[in-house]
């Protein structure tokens, strides 16, 4: 605690809590969203103090520490031996060179500085509601300014004395938030240890090596395999076969055996604490010395045996396995990878349908284990998934341990809570699992308009969070909710034993407290003391309790709910009895007109977007929104094995009714007024808790109504109305200006296979398809604690709603199949033509694949084929001559006026008169119509025409893809009938392995040469002889895949040759261009960069 001393021994005071400031006087439009009475809320003040500010309202107390920390830094060189005297004399200070050095460094700092303040995008405002970002805790941008001075590098205590104790004491904090032990005089509990990382992936990193990878006591490779490598040296004439007939080991089970007895499956699997006793247990009972058991175990540990050695010992034939949510942050798989287990046995658990470890699917898979007799290293819990703000429920998985234990199969729990860590401080330190008053409300101390209610988790994400004490480590990240630069990750253990997993140091060296060098443990050397002095300084201004960062995490939860509350007041969306689940993604016109200024804690960035936005839209309402999170009486209804349709709408409505007339419109201080007479269980604040996630983060999703006002039900095209609203309301190119965004969002995909039925069961509440595309997901995480009034909701709301429909329209035209100009490739036929359509997976008016045959005037068809004659490699295109609707008008009618036209786009003749129109092949190419993957051995073509001009179309199967046609020179035995050309045959290139080849080049590159599949040797070219097979086509003209290409056998009608003729057509952009996509501006960022550095020479 010296470190404490030391610091608050200086006269510099960082002035943050209770400090009072003034806004500024010249506010935009006069504006300030503070209250008279926001002074009565002394939590909101201390918050307040901690903070920059938006408006940086708190400038000046942060320049006077800046300017303490430069003295102090001035001081510190100053005073080091004062009698060497200056090395920089005052006559190179004034030299030219010096004065223009200085200036070009001041000139460069200063246009760096504009050029960051003009794109950089605004984490510290209201508005900004997208990643895990805000504005930083001044404590812990001064604690970070502070140090980097000084650049202490955090691998040894040489070369950082001061901020290695700054990171042991971090450690502690965080260690006691989660309600570790630190005491080494309580017995029977393990003592706690952390330390300071670079970030979670690393914390997680160190996790996955702690349970197997890398040395233990010098020796051992991993947790799971020391035991089968110290029965080695026990074995007869071991080192250690001293101990063999007296040491015993109790199993997982409860067993006592002696140790040189245990079975293969009882040694990989002993409880945690029994094997990090085994050192400790061998040198108080055998007087065992740690140099003489790091000896033993040099010879007979992995790191000299090898791990594959030990497994062909063993026997061990199955790779043994971490278990986790499939939905888990990238960093596991890719730490798997790195510790070498490989990602194939990261095994995804699924999740239930909002996003949480689905237990009874871990039961299966600890199941499968025990009966296969596979192991497990560790089952890990998600304390706050990144993309959905989920809690599993570590309760849950500890409780299936002990259950699992109890018959033989042992595994580390580790909890990944690099962002719900911190909201272990909401918890307060005389919290019991499972009384009754958890369910109750916190007692509140504010009042007036200013008042800031606090509000609890609620109490499944309570007990989780409190079961973290349980946990064998934790991974925790300050630079999340703990308002810390980066980088800042931490990694706590139950255990401070563990920590020796990652090191070489023997456990008997030192224990938890003292100032050994930190370096040594974790899979880090040098990294940056500024972190730890930076998260130590923020955890104490703060405070990591229920009146520090729990107050903080507190009012943004109480935020949340208030703003959540909205989308319940949404009427019902109108859904088939068999849908399986109602609806309530559309909203009443109910509008949020006040919501009591700064009383409710209303910043943009702090709203809950599902439901926010579901509550602008009507049944009458162009998009329609859906939050993941299930509300109560919706929640209860799908539980209800009872529950009907209609008393499942009636119970959310009532719900809906409930909130409109309890919460809407109401100050913070009426809820809490009239929850006083109520019952407990009827309060209005246990409402607003049981709504939305489970920390504050949200994943929602919106559709849209076509102008009939039916539901879209197409996945893709939901995908690109969410993916069109998240780019209005992001950066994505330097030519962005981040000031003109008037908030932020962010996204994420739920796919099919990482989240299974939760993925589904959240498309059919969208009223989407269930299909297996993956479903684009916006998301909003809250973490700025700055207030803004009603109106400035009100302002937000509409700004946001005209974006929404402003995309819905465009939307509209891409998806509403209206009249267009259509265009076909021609190809020629006896008496008639053959038309292509040229095909637009992302344009409703020709997203199909059409094949037809029809009839032109004899002056058109002559001056066609003279055209044709004079050049026979042309492509000629035939393009309507009005705007036609295909279905409604051409095909019904048979007829329409063309012209005619090459690729260069010369035209040929004008007025042709097109009859007979017929389809040959009219197959939809809508996403739910899509094959999921390419052909892996073949590529399939729609064969048609007559025995003496036959002609090929590529089968568009899944997008992207590309278009190729070709007149063709057909020789295969049998000879096919006129009849079979005419309704049109599937014939499979041999040999040609679509999947293989998608996605294509862009044409241009094919014709200007580039790459393997350039003109010159791509495969598709006049001349090119192909092996065939021909099927017999079952489906009907206009059926719909998938599986349109999925021959039978049976079906085959021929094999044989082909061999491109005239009229090679090759397009991989047409068929894949999106008309309304907006352009690219990805070469604008070097261009930035390069900008940058002339501003800065």
């Amino acid at each position: 605690m010296w470190l404490t001393t030391i610091i608050y021994k200086q006269p510099l005071v960082i002035k943050m809590n209770g400090t009072k400031s003034e806004q500024p006087k010249d506010t935009p439009n006069g504006l300030s969203y503070s209250t008279k009475n926001s002074e009565d809320d002394e939590s909101h003040q201390m918050i307040s103090s901690l903070f920059l500010g938006p408006h940086a309202e708190n400038y000046e107390y942060f320049k006077s520490n800046v300017i303490a920390i430069l003295e102090y830094t001035r001081d510190a060189r100053l005073n080091y031996f004062p009698e060497d005297g200056r090395f920089i004399s005052e006559q190179v200070q004034a030299s030219s060179a010096f004065t223009k050095s200085t200036d070009k460094i001041g000139n460069a700092v200063k246009k760096a500085a504009e050029l960051l303040s003009k794109h950089s995008v605004p984490w510290w405002s209201p508005r900004y509601a997208a990643h895990m970002c805000m504005d930083m805790s001044m404590p812990s941008l001064l604690g970070y300014f502070m140090t980097m001075l000084y650049n202490p590098n955090n691998v040894s205590i040489e070369a950082s004395p001061l901020t290695m104790v700054a990171e042991i004491e971090a450690g502690q904090q965080l260690c006691e938030m989660f309600g570790y032990n630190l005491n080494p005089e309580v017995k029977h509990v393990p003592v706690g240890w952390g330390h300071v990382t670079c970030g979670g992936t690393v914390a997680n990193l160190e996790s996955i090596c702690g349970a197997f990878d890398d040395d233990i006591y010098l020796t051992a490779r991993n947790l799971k395999f020391y035991p089968l490598a110290l029965r080695n040296a026990v074995k007869d004439f071991g080192p250690l076969s001293f101990l063999s007939s007296t040491f015993f080991v109790e199993t997982c089970g409860g067993a006592k055996k002696l140790f040189k007895d245990l079975s293969k499956w009882e040694l990989l699997n002993l409880k945690v604490t029994t094997v990090l006793e085994i050192p400790d247990r061998l040198s108080v009972e055998y007087g065992i010395s740690s140099a003489f058991l790091q000896n033993v175990m040099t010879k007979y540990g992995i790191q000299s045996v090898g791990l594959g050695a030990l497994e062909r010992q063993y026997d061990i034939d199955k790779p043994i396995q971490y278990m986790l949510a499939s939905t888990r942050h990238y960093s596991w798989p890719k730490g798997a990878a790195i510790a070498g287990i490989g990602s194939d046995n990261m095994v995804g658990i699924a999740p239930d349908i909002e996003a949480r470890l689905d237990l009874d699917d871990l039961d299966k898979h600890l199941k499968a284990s025990l009966e296969k007799q596979q192991a497990v290293y560790a089952v890990v819990a998600i304390i706050g998934s990144t993309e959905e703000g989920a809690v599993d429920s570590l309760r849950g998985v500890l409780r299936l341990r002990e259950i699992y234990q109890a018959q033989g199969l042992s595994f580390v729990v580790h909890a990944d809570a690099a962002w719900g860590g911190y909201f272990a401080s909401m918890i307060p330190k005389d919290f019991k699992p499972g009384d009754p008053r958890n369910a109750e409300p916190p007692a509140q101390t504010g009042k007036g308009d200013g008042f800031v209610p606090d509000a609890s988790l609620r109490v499944d994400t309570q007990e989780d969070i409190y079961a973290l004490r349980f946990a064998d480590s934790i991974t925790v990240d300050p630079h999340k909710a703990g308002y810390i630069p980066y980088p800042a990750g931490g990694l706590c253990y139950r255990d401070d034993r563990m920590r020796f997993l990652i090191t070489w140091s023997s456990p008997y060296i030192s224990r938890a407290g003292t100032t050994e060098s930190i370096g040594i443990y974790g899979v880090e050397g040098s990294k940056p003391g500024a972190s730890a002095m930076s998260t130590w300084l923020a955890n104490r201004c703060v405070g990591m309790d229920t009146k520090g960062y729990g107050a903080l995490l507190g009012e943004v939860c109480f935020t949340i709910s208030r703003v959540r509350l909205l989308s319940q007041s949404a009427p019902l969306l109108e859904v088939p009895s068999d849908f399986g689940v109602i609806c309530h993604i559309t909203g009443s016109d109910t509008r949020f007109k006040s919501l009591g200024g700064e009383s409710v804690l209303i910043r943009f960035m702090n709203v809950q977007l599902s439901a926010h936005w579901a509550a602008m839209s009507t049944n009458s309402s162009s998009f329609v929104c859906v939050p993941l999170n299930l509300p109560p009486a919706e929640r209860k209804a799908m539980e209800d094995p009872n529950s009907t349709p209609e008393s499942y709408a009636k119970a959310v409505e009532e719900e809906k009714e409930k909130i409109r007339q309890r919460i809407l419109n109401k100050s913070n201080q009426e809820i809490i007024d009239e929850d006083a007479n109520r019952a407990p269980e009827d309060k209005s604040m246990v409402l607003l808790r049981a709504l939305g996630s489970d920390l504050n983060i949200n994943a929602f999703a919106l559709n849209f109504r076509y102008s009939d006002g039916t539901i879209n039900e197409d996945v893709e095209e939901a995908n690109y109305l969410n993916r069109r609203v998240v780019e209005v309301l992001s950066v994505d190119s330097p030519e962005d200006d981040p000031t003109k965004i008037p908030f932020y969002l962010t996204s994420t995909e739920f796919g099919h296979e990482l989240y299974g039925n939760c993925a589904q069961h959240f498309k059919k509440r969208l009223g989407l398809a269930q299909d297996e595309l993956s479903l684009f997901v916006l998301r909003n995480v809250l973490m700025t604690p700055f207030p803004t009034d009603g109106n400035f909701i009100d302002k937000m709301v509409n700004i946001f709603q005209k974006v929404i429909e402003k995309e819905v329209e465009v939307c509209r035209k891409r998806n509403e199949a209206k009249e267009n100009h259509h265009s076909f490739i021609m190809q020629d036929g006896e008496d008639k033509v053959y038309l292509v359509n040229r095909s637009m997976f992302y344009l409703a008016s020709r997203r199909r694949q059409l094949i037809a045959s029809a009839k032109l005037d004899d002056k058109s068809l002559k001056t066609y084929r003279d055209a044709k004659k004079d050049n026979p490699d042309e492509t000629f295109f035939l393009s309507t001559q009005h705007r036609e609707d295909i279905t409604a008008t051409m095909l019904s009618d048979g007829s329409f006026e063309a012209v005619i036209t090459t690729k260069s786009g010369k035209t040929i003749t004008t007025g042709v008169t097109v009859t007979s129109f017929t389809a040959i092949k009219d197959r939809p190419l809508n996403s739910k119509y899509r094959d999921h993957s390419y052909p892996t051995t073949h590529m399939p073509f729609y064969l048609y025409g007559t025995p003496s001009t036959p002609h090929i179309d590529h089968m568009l199967l899944l997008a992207p893809n590309i278009q190729l046609s070709s007149q063709i020179s057909l020789s295969v035995t049998p000879p096919l009938s006129p009849s079979l050309l005419h309704e049109g045959c599937i014939l499979l290139l041999h040999d040609i392995r679509e999947a293989a080849m998608q996605p294509f080049l862009p044409t241009s590159s094919l014709v200007a040469g580039q790459g393997p599949t350039s003109e010159g040797n791509f495969f598709f070219r006049k001349g090119k002889k192909f092996q065939v097979s021909v099927f017999r086509d079952r489906y009907a003209v206009a059926a719909g895949g998938p599986g349109l290409a999925d021959v039978d056998f049976g079906d085959r009608v021929a094999t044989g040759e082909v061999v491109l003729g005239e009229g090679v057509w090759v397009d991989s952009e047409g068929v894949n261009r999106d008309p309304f996509k907006r352009p690219s501006q990805v070469a604008a960022w070097r261009e930035e960069f390069d900008k940058i550095g002339r501003e800065l020479e």
